[in-house]
């Protein structure tokens, strides 16, 4: 077998965040699925000034000394690695899209999402239409911009339209609560999504890969919410800052999340349901989809989440390690699909 040339596409062109974010999980997928023996990884890495950088390793000082290039001095470096595969990590919007769609131009493959379907699904009210579309229950929502009043009366939950992580959600049980959920969401996006509130049983992801062209449903991922304090996912609940301010992860031990038993009545019903938000949405590679289960079993759509850093923190990645699919077997599936 050929090593095979993978390029990480690492950083953020829109903020220091999702930057960060991107870092974080960069970092431990190299780490994780370093085998010289099969693959060269090299890294690519954008700033909010939408520059490149070339660095050694995703060490902040390597990622500093390392020479920042404009687009055209990139895409001329790129083009003479002779890359075979890119795997994206890039979770702002510009990164998953515009810089997808580079590498569709540059005739690159990439492991995940096309540009257009991740520019899609980045709009949770576009995402939800279309699964919709396909008979899958969704709450009932309004997409607002600046200065239009919703019909929707509490409780509600206020999202911006294309947020990750939580940021700028409000959970608005009263009328007095309004405008400061909507100033609150409006800092994040030009439009916001009103839907209505689903009453909490429980909540949970579900995650789907391809292999062979099949459609495998991997475990359920549940969260820790509950009707007396914690009724929705925060940002709190997902992501943290530790001691010398680097960012980390928040919803990683098995009191925030956990893998639900293959047995129990909820995970089959959900599986069928993300196969058909997969074959909706056209996903390719993998999918990941977040759904609410209503006192009555009832499971509602939220929202698309298709990425995946191959991280062994990313969720796709802990729900493959629950079916017996190690990370190393999960990478090698999804670069066979990307590479047919």
């Amino acid at each position: 077998m050929s090593i095979l040339h993978i390029l990480h596409l690492v950083g953020s062109a829109e903020n220091e965040f999702y930057g960060d974010l991107s870092c974080l999980y960069g970092k431990d997928c190299i780490e994780a699925t370093a085998n010289p023996s099969h693959y060269r990884f090299s890294i690519a890495y954008v700033t909010p000034d939408r520059l490149w950088r070339f660095p050694a390793s995703l060490r902040k000082e390597d990622i500093n000394t390392a020479t920042p290039l404009s687009l055209s001095q990139a895409i001329q470096w790129i083009t003479e690695q002779n890359i075979d595969l890119v795997l994206p990590q890039m979770f702002c919007v510009a990164g998953m899209t515009h810089y997808r769609a580079l590498f569709d131009l540059l005739n690159i493959p990439y492991l995940g999402n096309t540009a257009e379907l991740m520019g899609l699904t980045a709009n949770k009210a576009q995402a939800k239409a279309i699964v919709c579309s396909m008979g899958v229950k969704v709450p009932y929502g309004e997409l607002l911009r600046q200065g239009e009043t919703p019909n929707l009366r509490p409780p509600i939950v206020i999202k911006p339209a294309n947020s990750d992580n939580s940021l700028g959600v409000t959970l608005v049980k009263t009328m007095e609560e309004y405008d400061a959920g909507l100033e609150k969401a409006f800092q994040y996006a030009d439009q916001v999504l009103v839907e209505e509130y689903i009453e909490l049983g429980r909540e949970v992801r579900c995650g789907t890969i391809v292999k062979d062209g099949e459609l495998i449903s991997l475990p359920l991922e549940e969260y820790a919410v509950n009707k007396e304090n914690n009724p929705i996912r925060n940002y709190e609940d997902k992501l943290k800052k530790d001691d010398a301010g680097e960012l980390t992860y928040a919803a990683k031990d098995k009191k925030k999340a956990w893998i639900v038993d293959s047995n129990d009545p909820v995970t089959r019903w959900v599986q069928e349901i993300a196969k058909q938000c997969h074959q909706a949405l056209g996903c390719r590679h993998y999918s990941l989809f977040d759904f609410r289960i209503d006192p009555q079993g009832q499971p509602w759509f939220l929202e698309a989440g298709l990425y995946c850093s191959f991280s062994p923190k990313s969720v796709i990645a802990s729900m493959a390690k629950a079916a017996g699919i190690s990370l190393d077997e999960l990478l090698k599936i999804a670069i066979t699909e990307a590479l047919i």
